[in-house]
C-alpha cells in the first residue's frame, strides 16, 4: 500500500486512538493528481452532517491546469465512503469530551484511493513540549556516540 500524502501535523497535535479507512468520492483528474504525489492533507479534518462523512480542506493540486474546468475548487468538501452504521458510530464518540476524526493518510489499495483516518483526542501543550524535549535529547545523545 504505498502512501500517496499524510497528514504531517496529525501525530503531534493529537492522541490517536483508533485507525480506520474509507473511500472518497473524486473526479477522474483528481484521481491522477492524487496518483501523481499532489495532494496536501495539511490542515484537513472529517466532520459528519446529515449521517454523511466529509473531508474538509484537502488540497487536491491540478493535474494539467490546460484541462480542468473553469469551476474546480482544489480544497472542496470531499465525501467519505463509509457504512451508516459506522458513521453512527462514529458520532457517538466524537460526542465524548475531546474526540475528533483525524485525516491520516492517502494511499492505494487494490488500485483504489483510500484514506486512512483516526480517532484523536488532542494534545495539550505540555505534551507537545515534552515530545520536542525528548527528540532533542535523543539527536544531542545520537552526535555525541557519532563524535567517538
Amino acid at each position: 500500500m504505498p502512501t500517496l500524502a499524510t497528514n504531517p501535523r496529525a501525530k503531534f497535535d493529537y492522541h490517536i486512538l483508533e485507525t480506520f479507512e474509507a473511500g472518497l468520492v473524486l473526479f477522474g483528474h483528481e484521481v491522477k493528481a492524487i496518483k501523481n504525489n499532489q495532494m496536501s492533507l495539511k490542515g484537513s479534518y472529517i466532520t459528519i452532517k446529515n449521517e454523511e462523512a466529509w473531508l474538509i480542506n484537502a488540497q487536491i493540486s491540478l493535474y494539467q491546469p490546460k484541462n480542468i474546468p473553469d469551476d474546480y475548487n482544489p480544497i472542496r468538501t470531499r465525501k467519505l465512503l463509509l457504512n451508516k452504521k459506522e458513521i453512527k458510530s462514529f458520532i457517538g464518540r466524537i460526542k465524548q469530551k475531546g474526540l475528533t476524526l483525524v485525516p491520516l493518510r492517502v494511499y492505494t489499495k487494490h488500485s483504489r484511493i483510500k484514506l486512512g483516518f483516526g480517532l484523536g483526542q488532542g494534545k495539550k501543550k505540555v505534551d507537545k513540549r515534552e515530545k520536542i524535549k525528548k527528540r532533542e535529547t535523543d539527536r544531542k545523545i545520537s552526535r555525541a556516540l557519532k563524535d567517538r
